[in-house]
């Protein structure tokens, strides 16, 4: 079959990405037809542990119930949706010839990003690509009733707390029930977390997530500079502290804990999304990431 058709996201450099595998994992061989992750495998932290890969060498393709969906060529990281957001494999990868490969587990994956803080926004933006990809192929005629709705956390109590002393009282903003803080289709200027209440995101007239004290939204715009993914309004009275692309950028740089805080917020709603892609019958494909 042809090999589906696949872009990298703009900001992604292989050679650094090697680097940052080899800081923590090694390489290891993965003969033709070798698998290296199933299907709806749940990781085991201290016995079978989800790994994040790139691959050094050869192709690996990713199947979804026997479907070859996408093929990762040298230099792509893979397998980050489930290594991030610690969730089942959405698909099975397979060596389609003689490949080298270097996993990391979330030991390693936080030695290595403790190193090099800066690699988090480079995935990140693979992940953001990956995710508007989903997003494209889920298509305008996704109604309310094929998507589920989900709760999102990413900032535990302590790191919001870091966050309010770092940016400043001034970030935080005060939004009434119902009013509109984030439109579908603009450009992103700020990232929000919020500190009271609940916020409501929406793709179209549909309400995807729902997002809490502790939730981030916003955040995709500022890694990839594309318009907003979707829109946001307050469901209650809230308080939102809001950061900018230069501030934004600045803690994923030199915060590994913040870093890893937006990958797996990253992650969990990339994965959340790839898993909504599967219930849309006219859907022609799904999200390569696994």
């Amino acid at each position: 079959m042809a090999r589906p058709r696949r872009t990298k996201a703009s900001a992604y450099d292989p050679a650094v990405a090697l680097e940052f595998f080899r800081s923590a994992g090694k390489e290891q061989e993965a003969l033709k037809g070798a698998t290296i992750f199933s299907e709806n495998r749940i990781g085991i932290p201290l016995l079978m542990p989800n790994r994040i890969y790139l691959l050094v060498a050869g192709e690996i393709g990713v199947f979804v119930k026997e479907e070859h969906i996408a093929t990762i060529a040298a230099g792509e990281v893979f397998g980050e949706m489930a290594s991030m957001a610690g969730m089942p494999r959405s698909g099975t990868a397979v060596a389609l010839s003689h490949s080298k490969v270097i996993g990391l587990d979330d030991a390693q994956f936080a030695q290595a990003l403790r190193k090099r803080p800066g690699f988090a926004l480079m995935l990140m933006s693979v992940m953001a690509h990956r995710l508007r990809d989903t997003l494209s192929r889920l298509g305008p005629a996704t109604s309310s009733s094929d998507l589920d709705t989900r709760e999102a956390v990413a900032l535990d109590s302590q790191l919001l707390a870091d966050l309010v002393q770092v940016i400043g009282q001034t970030a935080k903003f005060r939004y009434a029930s119902g009013k509109t803080i984030m439109r579908e289709g603009e450009r992103g200027v700020a990232l929000y977390a919020v500190l009271e209440g609940r916020v409501a995101i929406s793709i179209g007239d549909t309400v995807v997530e729902k997002v809490g004290p502790g939730g981030v939204f916003g955040e995709m715009s500022l890694v990839d500079r594309e318009p907003r993914l979707a829109s946001a309004a307050a469901e209650t009275d809230c308080v939102l502290l809001a950061m900018s692309r230069h501030m934004f950028l600045h803690l994923v740089k030199t915060s590994p804990k913040f870093g890893m805080a937006m990958l797996k917020s990253v992650g969990e709603r990339a994965a959340f999304t790839a898993s909504q892609l599967a219930k849309v019958p006219q859907a022609e494909g799904k999200a390569a990431a696994a």
